[in-house]
């Protein structure tokens, strides 16, 4: 063991009584009106101690001004060492820094923005490794290649030989390029089934919207199906009211846009009145004097007094 981890941690008198020259190093290394109380003091050593002072500035809670001081051997005179701003045990810090390959998550990429594949990425794999020769006797052997360039020969100026290069038609890249496989590589199963994953924890069975669903999209005139294995459990949703439009969902999804929802049914008519209440009909107060049995005449004395 050295001396130097011998000796005392107790804080050197004079730098601990160098309190004010502490504060005026930190207020001139701060701006105005940001150095506050002085917050402790911590022995760095032998006649090294650092004081610290609370930080007012705005953004930095926790934060503190921490002023080393130092005595040299026999010295009567505390010197200034350094002055720094450092988070205190209950400082508000930044979160950990994550590279950007980590922290780029779904939907942050916007236009004119580039995300460069690795060249190990396991969702991708070649697709047409070249592994396995074609049969001399295929259509796109070497040998089928020669006889299609000898049969080309005869109906272009010039002889093969002559040629700046020789006919594709047969080669291998001419047959992929005819089955639509130019791409350098395809998905591979991980990348089938993450993808997979991803796209059923958004528009699977088990979202609230497919509970409450009708039915499910599989039976959904508004699904479009999708081609490779992927459409053996995912279509596109075609239906310009459904949450999900233009979105690759399960055939497990629903929503309340399926095509063979209960139709609304029209509003009733109601059946015409037996008794038309709305028409008001005129009753007399009083009877007509031609509605009884007997006629009605002009002199009252010339009526008959009595019926038989």
């Amino acid at each position: 063991m050295s001396a130097a981890t011998t000796r005392s941690r107790t804080p050197d008198r004079l730098c601990a009584e160098a309190v004010d020259l502490a504060r005026s190093a930190a207020e001139e290394a701060a701006a105005p009106g940001v150095v506050g109380e002085h917050a402790g003091l911590v022995s760095e050593g032998d006649r090294v101690a650092t004081h610290f002072f609370e930080c007012k500035e705005l953004g930095y809670r926790g934060w503190r001004w921490a002023v080393t001081v130092a005595r040299a051997s026999r010295a009567k005179v505390v010197t200034l060492d350094e002055v720094v701003l450092l988070p205190g045990p209950d400082a508000l810090l930044a979160p950990e820094w994550v590279p950007w390959s980590e922290r780029l998550r779904p939907g942050d990429m916007g236009p004119g923005d580039l995300l460069p594949t690795d060249a190990e990425d396991l969702r991708l794999e070649p697709g047409y490794s070249g592994e396995d020769e074609p049969a001399p006797n295929a259509p796109v052997s070497h040998e089928m290649a020669e006889l299609v360039e000898a049969e080309d020969a005869e109906v272009t100026a010039g002889v093969p030989a002559n040629l700046p290069f020789g006919p594709s038609r047969g080669s291998i890249a001419a047959v992929a390029e005819e089955l639509g496989m130019r791409r350098a590589r395809v998905l591979s199963r991980y990348g089938l089934h993450i993808a997979a994953d991803r796209w059923e924890e958004a528009y699977g069975a088990k979202t609230p919207m497919a509970q409450a669903a009708p039915a499910s999209c599989v039976t959904c005139g508004f699904l479009a199906p999708i081609g490779g294995s992927l459409g053996q459990a995912f279509g596109v949703c075609a239906n310009e009211f459904a949450p999900a439009d233009g979105r690759v969902v399960s055939l497990t999804y629903g929503c309340g846009g399926h095509s063979e929802a209960a139709v609304m049914p029209k509003p009733p008519r109601p059946a015409p009145p037996v008794i038309d209440e709305t028409r008001v009909d005129p009753f007399p107060l009083r009877p007509a004097a031609d509605s009884g049995s007997v006629s009605v005449t002009g002199d009252e004395e010339s009526a008959e007094l009595g019926h038989s």
